[in-house]
């Protein structure tokens, strides 16, 4: 955001030079990342995050100086309302549109604008366009508050019916671009047609150009969701959509729309008229309860700070309170909610440097529990195998929604909205809690590719989210594992083929994390799941609950981040995982005496897995057969087409003695037999 220190200067006295002034925005948290002179004055490029858009404009910043120094914020002039219960303007979308005020001004004169106001616009990167144009990024960029004038007589009855658009609905912007809308849409139409897209642009057709006489200055306030999804949906990006996006205040729309009103009549001339503000349903600030906010602020800081001085610094910065218990935060400040917010802003102001740096209070020995250390242990097991651990973001964008099939159900079907969606978005764009690590990980894929790095092994650990049923309730969470690999296998300073990664390097270590944390006998039974190519995935379950889900990517999501080769991914519901009591290895000597194995193939139905058989066959309870190993599988000629033969192998060894022939017959008869009217099989001759 582009600052003027003379239009700040003309906004709060301050004495500080443009240098001091930078030292105090960026020690309150306003980083200032530079100062260009700019003629007579100076520009401050300052850095802020998504959750402060109260600071992008003049006024915003103003205010967090009245907060630094003990100067007071000017206030700009303000013309009559003529009040007209007028039935010009309709808004038919009222939950994307909060508030819509127009104010008309007749016999205007369009024209070049002065050169101070072309000099201020100029200063902060905005070319000069007429003085009408002008005057409304003037007011924007000075108040925060994004407004549009039309040509009152290019108003089709000169009418606003502010509404969703009809599906296959058009409008040229003032780009000359043609759009094509959807029903998603917020459009402000005349009688006929759309006459702008609502917080993000105006349209051709009802522009001011230099014939126009009367106008209609809109002010309103739309949804910012709605916003953010149109600007993306129709790849337009403009000043006022950044600003609706992120918040502006409801409250400010009369001052803002009187502003634009009193530059008007004196660089444009002409008489205001009628003032129409349609607000449905009025908004107001729920108090913030701090019971003592001196004390929050030192549990959670450590400042020392007295009650007295936080309610200054925050009175100072417009929050207010009668009883010092509860706060209400001014309209422009989105970002205030909880009690830690305030504290925030005491820290802050307080100094950020004052705060010491120490280890927190500990009272547990210093040990890890026993679910940290199994997964310690898994990690490890990863980590042996090649895997690199990364952390990703735990926001994620919408183009996500839905992408990836969660396992346990997390995203319930009962939930109105399944996501959990962030007021205050920290990154540009990533509005979502992930619901899955996935895109996270890929996203470090196509990294790597990038970087020609084509050899991947990737894990993660962390919290997934989604919403629940019941509005009241806090998002659900459940800790995850995922895997993602790509590429070939090499071995340093080994003279061996290099092999292409496949399936099963992941199913091998999906099986060696869950045996490192002491979870066995996970299954994997072969199942189309949404994000996976059809044939090439399966779930993952264990004691008959399913707990994840492994396989290929499918091509469509590979095709979005660009992968020109197989990429194996596996997700695990750690918490699940881990609520099966660890299994304590059973060590035993090395076997003194020969084993004997047999092979038997199987004549199964394509439903049914390797894995049921192996359970069968550990049903019989026999000691001597130690152990089942999967040896073929055969689809095609002389079998049903619902048919394949699948062998398996089993081991049978004594502790004691040489097993003699006959015996592992008898048994192994014994247990193919049970096996075979368990599951309705039969051994192929």
């Amino acid at each position: 955001m582009n600052i003027s220190y003379n239009w700040l200067k003309d906004l709060i006295d301050v004495e500080l030079s443009p240098e001091d002034l930078a030292t105090e925005l960026t020690r309150v948290g306003l980083a200032v990342e530079g100062i260009d002179p700019h003629g007579d004055d100076f520009v401050l490029d300052i850095d802020l995050t998504s959750n402060r858009p109260d600071c992008l404009s003049h006024l915003g910043v103003a205010r967090e100086m009245a907060g630094v120094t003990t100067a007071e914020v000017k206030s700009t002039c303000e013309v009559p309302a003529i009040d007209a219960a007028s039935p010009f303007v309709a808004i038919q979308a009222s939950d994307l549109c909060y508030r819509f005020t127009g104010r008309i001004i007749r016999n205007v004169k369009v024209g070049p604008s002065p050169q101070w106001l072309v000099d201020r616009l100029e200063a902060v990167g905005e070319r000069s366009i007429n003085n009408v144009a002008d005057i409304t990024n003037y007011v924007m960029l000075e108040l925060g508050q994004p407004m549009h004038a039309f040509d009152l007589d290019r108003l089709s009855e000169q009418r606003i019916i502010v509404r969703r658009a009809k599906n296959g609905e058009t409008i040229t912007t003032l780009k000359e671009e043609e759009k094509t809308l959807d029903d998603s849409v917020l459009v402000i139409c005349d009688a006929e047609k759309p006459v702008a897209i609502g917080g993000v642009i105006g349209g051709l057709d009802s522009s001011i150009t230099d014939a126009t006489t009367n106008v209609l200055i809109e002010v309103a306030y739309f949804d910012r969701a709605s916003v953010r999804s149109t600007s993306r949906k129709l790849n337009i990006a403009t000043e006022a959509s950044y600003r609706f996006e992120r918040g502006v205040d409801i409250n400010a729309l009369t001052r803002a729309s009187d502003r634009a009103t009193q530059l008007i009549l004196d660089l444009a001339g002409g008489e205001a008229g009628e003032f129409i503000d349609v607000y449905p349903a009025p908004q107001d600030k729920a108090p913030v309860r701090s019971a003592d906010i001196s004390a929050a602020t030192e549990r959670l800081t450590g400042l020392n700070v007295t009650k007295e001085r936080c309610v200054e610094i925050l009175d100072r910065l417009g929050i207010k309170t009668t009883d010092g218990s509860n706060f209400v935060a001014p309209s422009w400040r989105h970002d205030i909610a909880i009690e830690e917010d305030l504290v925030e802003e005491v820290a802050r102001h307080a100094g950020y440097e004052n705060i010491a740096a120490v280890l927190p209070p500990a009272f547990a020995a210093g040990e890890y529990q026993p679910e940290e250390s199994r997964k310690r242990r898994m990690r490890t097991a990863l980590a042996d195998l090649g895997f690199d651990e990364a952390i990703s973001y735990s926001f994620i964008d919408t183009r996500h929604d839905a992408l990836f099939q969660p396992v346990s159900g997390l995203l319930s079907d009962e939930a109105e909205e399944k996501f959990v969606t962030l007021q205050d978005a920290v990154i540009e764009g990533a509005v979502r809690m992930r619901y899955s690590i996935l895109p996270g990980l890929l996203e470090a894929v196509r990294l790597n590719l990038n970087h020609q790095r084509r050899d991947i092994k990737l894990f993660e650990t962390g919290k997934v989210f989604a919403a629940k049923p019941s509005e009241d309730d806090l998002p659900a969470e459940r800790e995850m594992l995922t895997l993602v690999l790509t590429g070939s296998e090499t071995f340093q300073g080994k003279a061996m083929a290099v092999r292409e990664l496949d399936f099963y390097d992941l199913k091998g270590a999906v099986e060696a994390a869950l045996s490192a944390a002491g979870v066995y006998q996970a299954g994997f039974d072969a199942t189309d799941i949404a994000h996976l190519r059809p044939g090439q995935g399966a779930v993952i379950s264990l004691h008959g609950i399913v707990i994840g889900s492994i396989g290929r990517l499918n091509d469509e999501i590979a095709a979005t981040y660009k992968f020109r080769q197989p990429v194996y991914v596996g997700e695990i519901d750690l918490q699940a995982a881990l609520e099966q009591a660890s299994v304590r290895p059973a060590y035993r000597p090395l076997a003194r005496f020969p084993g004997i194995s047999r092979d038997v193939s199987f004549l199964v139905k394509r439903s049914l897995s390797y894995v049921e058989i192996r359970d069968a066959i550990a049903e019989q309870r026999a000691d001597l057969c130690r152990d089942v190993e999967f040896v073929d599988i055969y689809e095609g000629k002389g079998l049903a087409d619902d048919e394949r033969s699948l062998t398996v192998r089993l081991e049978y060894l004594s502790d004691v003695r040489t097993l003699v022939e006959d015996e592992v017959e008898a048994l192994h008869e014994q247990i193919v037999s049970a096996v075979e009217k368990r599951l309705g099989i039969r051994r192929r001759s």
